[in-house]
């Protein structure tokens, strides 16, 4: 049996108005856009969506939205970012409570936890909610480190299906978290912008969670390798590597997701919550370059609308 969360599942960008508040039209078009796009999920609060800027008002709101333009079609994944088991149980049952089809959890990173409590963490959560939950490997964010053989510990857990990891390097991270874990339905999924995609893919990943400009480039290109047809993968992908390395940018990334976003007409604006940053000219520039370079294509006429 797959895993049921696998293939490409972008994580949504927030999109905000002029005034910083939140602009449901722009993200009922980026929810078609990623439909359209033919991925495998979408998933929302993660690093990429601002998770960390957003209100619990809102979470509920983006989740409704989110939940009802995607009707059952793909998962929808719920970040989930507490910084105490509280905290985030509280998170999980709003995500459950609102629709959410699984939930990526992150560790508590305010406060860091010894490595052997996060057994009594990942356990706890998954039991207050009948949600499948995604662990979230993600030690450049957390500074929380998870080794191997602590993930396959976590994924004996009732509930605990999935991982995503982010730690780099991811590649070999992800041959040693599946070397380690020996259960085929168990998901081992990429991050950080799907920068060595394919390489994680060649050490036994199931699937890539990236940021959401680019589904309709990057998925052809997984299309191509599961198919056998490697080389022209790779070509392909380094056609694209430009776009993915562009959006890797700290500080600005969130801004580099957006520019892209609003310049194939998916959202409306760019803007971006404190404490991330906004692009400067320079920057916007480089941006430009890169899409214009790509030639990339239209949206489809039905996101537009």
């Amino acid at each position: 049996m797959a895993p049921t969360l696998h293939g490409l599942m972008p994580i949504l960008a927030t999109p905000f108005d002029e005034s910083g508040r939140l602009d449901r039209e722009s993200l009922r078009r980026l929810v078609e856009f990623q439909l359209a796009s033919g991925v495998d999920g979408v998933a929302v609060f993660g690093m990429a969506s601002e998770g960390f800027a957003l209100t619990t008002e809102e979470r509920r709101v983006i989740l409704h939205d989110v939940v009802g333009v995607v009707d059952g079609r793909v998962p929808v994944i719920a970040g989930v970012n507490g910084t105490s088991t509280a905290t985030s149980i509280e998170q999980s049952l709003l995500a459950e409570e609102g629709g959410a089809d699984a939930l990526m959890v992150l560790p508590p990173f305010m406060v860091k936890p010894p490595a052997g409590t996060l057994v009594d963490f990942y356990g706890e959560v998954a039991a207050a909610t009948s949600l499948s939950v995604m662990v979230q490997d993600a030690p450049g964010v957390t500074g929380v480190a998870m080794a191997p053989g602590l993930i396959a510990e976590l994924a004996r857990l009732d509930g605990v299906d999935s991982v995503k990891v982010e730690a780099p390097p991811t590649a070999p991270k992800v041959g040693a978290v599946v070397s380690a874990i020996d259960d085929p339905d168990f998901a081992v999924l990429g991050g950080q912008n799907a920068q060595f995609c394919l390489e994680e893919y060649a050490r036994g990943a199931v699937g890539t969670m990236p940021a959401c400009e680019f589904p309709d480039l990057l998925g052809p290109v997984l299309a191509l390798f599961l198919d056998g047809r490697v080389d022209e993968a790779r070509a392909e992908f380094r056609r694209m590597l430009p776009l993915v390395l562009i959006g890797l940018q700290g500080g600005i990334a969130w801004a580099v997701h957006k520019e892209v976003l609003v310049a194939r007409g998916v959202i409306d604006h760019a803007t971006v919550r404190y404490p991330a940053s906004r692009l400067d000219a320079g920057s916007r520039a480089s941006v430009k370059l890169v899409i214009d370079e790509l030639s990339l294509p239209p949206i489809p006429a039905t996101v537009r609308v």
